[in-house]
This record gives structure tokens, sequence and C-alpha cells, in this order.
């Protein structure tokens, strides 16, 4: 902490997480839902932890893209080159470490 004081204060309350609550899979999408989060919903540039609770139902076509659905609405979930995530690319449940800015509507799977 004395080596590096900025890094600490910078960082002093931590990378938020936020937690899906039920996921849904439709004719255009599979949507996972964050019921009452409004972190999505607030003027928030940086990283973020999304715990995924749920299993993507098995025969769910792999070609749909991953959406997030809060009170602010859907998000696509995007990769490198704003490439939206599909069921293909999904890893399952879990902890995933993503960057989100609400100003330019962005939601990258980066880690």
């Amino acid at each position: 902490m004395l080596v590096f004081p900025g890094y600490y204060w910078s960082n002093k309350v931590g990378i938020p997480r936020v937690q899906s609550t039920r996921v849904t899979v439709g004719t255009d999408d599979v949507e996972f839902y964050f019921d009452g989060n409004r972190l999505f919903s607030e003027t928030y540039s940086g990283l973020v932890l999304v715990k995924i609770e749920q299993e993507i139902a098995s025969g769910t076509t792999t070609t749909l893209p991953i959406v997030f659905n809060s009170t602010n609405g859907k998000q696509n979930v995007t990769t490198y080159n704003s490439a939206n995530i599909t069921v293909a690319d999904w890893s399952g449940t879990g902890i995933y470490l993503m960057y989100y800015d609400r100003t330019t509507n962005t939601l990258q799977n980066i880690g």
C-alpha cells in the first residue's frame, strides 16, 4: 500500500458485481435478467463482475445473441470489434469480467 498509494485510492470501493436472476430463451435472443439492478442504468464506465447463475437450455440455437435485460432495457453483450456474443461463445454459469460504458452503450466481455 505504501509503494502504490495511487492504485489503492483509485480502487477503494472495488469492482461492482451484478447477479442474474433468470434467463429466457426467445426467438431473437437469449436474455439474462438483472431485476432491480441499477448499475446498467447509471452513467458508469469501468469494469464489472457479472455472476451468471442460470444455464441456457440445451438445444438452444447457437447463433442467438446473448442480451442482458435490466432497469435500463436490453443490452447486447459483445466481444472485440463489437461482435455480438452468441450462445456458441457462451461458457455457462460463473463469473464474467466485463467492461461497461453507458455513454457509448458498450458491454464487452473481456475475461
